[in-house]
């Protein structure tokens, strides 16, 4: 009886953990902020909020790394309240006609921008700062939740100054 008494418990306390873990959610609802087509307003935003910059995800829709990130990474609730809490963020379709008003004013379209932007292969995460200007460059996905979060981490400490990001995954290494 004491054992079956343990094995209920055991059981119990697995179930009761993996029911802890917190849940994804949709990246388009929760990683991304809506979208407006102002980039130049959305650097006022930013600083208003008091944001370290911007982040853009360039993407495709037929990309499969880019379908990977939103589905295993970006729906991740840890992920999402860390850049939330440190940038804006929004979606640009390297194919996208949509129109844009780019960091300077400067009126384009979604796909104009990405190849000023040099943004070809799929997903490039370009964080911005609060002058619109390039402060940190990704190519690709990344292993997981925790190397995307040492990302942010690289451009909020401001170490993308001194070092490339490869460098500071030596120093920081994630579990």
């Amino acid at each position: 009886m004491q054992r079956i008494l343990q094995v209920f418990l055991l059981g119990w306390l697995v179930l009761g953990s993996a029911s802890l873990r917190a849940e994804p959610h949709d990246a388009n609802e929760a990683f991304f902020n809506e979208k407006f087509g102002d980039l130049k307003a959305e650097l006022a935003n930013a600083r208003h909020a008091g944001k370290t910059g911007i982040l853009l995800m360039f993407e495709m829709d037929d990309c499969p790394f880019c379908h990977r990130m939103r589905t295993t990474i970006l729906n991740q609730p840890d992920v999402q309240a860390y850049y939330r809490q440190h940038f804006l963020i929004f979606p640009i379709d390297t194919r996208g006609d949509t129109a844009l008003t780019d960091f300077s004013g400067k009126n384009t379209t979604e796909k104009a921008f990405a190849d000023v932007q040099r943004a070809r292969a799929t997903p490039v995460f370009i964080f911005y700062g609060l002058d619109g200007k390039p402060l940190a460059r990704y190519t690709g996905p990344t292993k997981d939740a925790a190397e995307f979060i040492l990302l942010g981490h690289y451009v909020v400490d401001g170490s993308y100054k001194t070092q490339t990001f490869p460098q500071y995954k030596l120093q920081h290494p994630t579990p």
